[in-house]
């Protein structure tokens, strides 16, 4: 939604892209209506979905990580009285393709971070969680579609109609080009690229080449010190920016956090560590 050039409704008529289904968007769906059940797909997304998988020849975008626990049953996730897993489950099977669109689709993202409780809720990506493809829901389930990973928190708009165009076009032929324009876990090198990262064309690289490092938040040095992950983080924001060309999370300030890195937010933590001096008293 936050696509500016083109604005994401220009987007679709351009690339004539027929939304089927999307649940933010569909606000006005329900199993009743006026007090009573609705049964066709006009008014419930439920059977909408059901249709749509029965007749394939789709391309299934997913947000989010998807909950595989408790034991299996995926009942931490829910949509009305049906689990995530199993909604996933119905969309992906007849797919032509998947599209994981921001790092918890793609690798379980913060969902998926290290904690008392992340083995438990057993959240997931699509083909991976973390740098692992053996544990992606797809592997959990038994379905094998191809899959190309958007990552980021979140994925910057271009990243995610540009890969869209490219398939529409045919730029890009699903399955046979996918190995020589993914990387190994599955982003488009063009934006993800291997031997490039945020770090390199830096505003504040003239400062980290000089040795000359922030302490604290708001200066304008290298950020290096205070945490900033951008020489482990392979994407384009440095030149690509985000907000319509405008600026990036080191130029205004930010340490990069590595948001499109397989194993984040467990690479990156703690984003932040603030010291808070007493005041002394007199």
């Amino acid at each position: 939604m936050n696509a500016a050039n083109p604005a994401i409704i220009k987007a679709f008529e351009i690339l004539n892209i027929d939304l089927e289904c999307h649940e933010a968007f569909l606000a006005q769906q329900g199993l009743f209506v006026d007090g009573e059940s609705v049964n066709t797909s006009e008014l419930n997304s439920e059977i909408l979905i059901d249709e749509i998988s029965e007749k394939g020849d789709y391309i299934l975008v997913v947000e989010g990580a998807i909950a595989n626990g408790p034991e299996g049953s995926g009942r931490y996730c829910m949509a009305g009285g049906c689990t995530c897993k199993e909604m996933f489950k119905k969309a992906a099977q007849n797919a032509n393709l998947i599209i994981a669109v921001g790092t918890c689709a793609a690798y379980g993202g913060i969902n998926s971070a290290s904690s008392d409780i992340v083995d438990l809720l057993d959240f997931r990506g699509v083909a991976f969680t973390k740098k692992d493809p053996s544990k992606g829901m797809l592997k959990v389930l038994g379905i094998d579609k191809p899959v190309i990973n958007i990552p980021g928190c979140p994925a910057h708009p271009d990243w995610i109609i540009f890969t869209l165009s490219a398939l529409i076009s045919g730029n890009i032929k699903v399955p046979e080009d996918l190995p020589e324009v993914l990387d190994e876990f599955g982003r488009p090198k063009v934006f993800y690229p291997p031997n490039y990262t945020v770090h390199k064309d830096c505003p504040r690289y003239v400062f980290f080449k000089k040795g000359e490092f922030d302490s604290h938040l708001g200066g304008d040095k290298c950020l290096l010190k205070l945490g900033c992950r951008a020489p482990s983080a392979h994407a384009d924001c440095t030149l690509r920016k985000w907000n319509d060309g405008h600026s990036y999370c080191v130029q205004a300030g930010s340490p990069c956090i590595a948001c499109i890195e397989p194993d984040f937010p467990d690479n990156a933590r703690p984003l932040y560590s603030i010291s808070i001096k007493k005041k002394e008293e007199d």
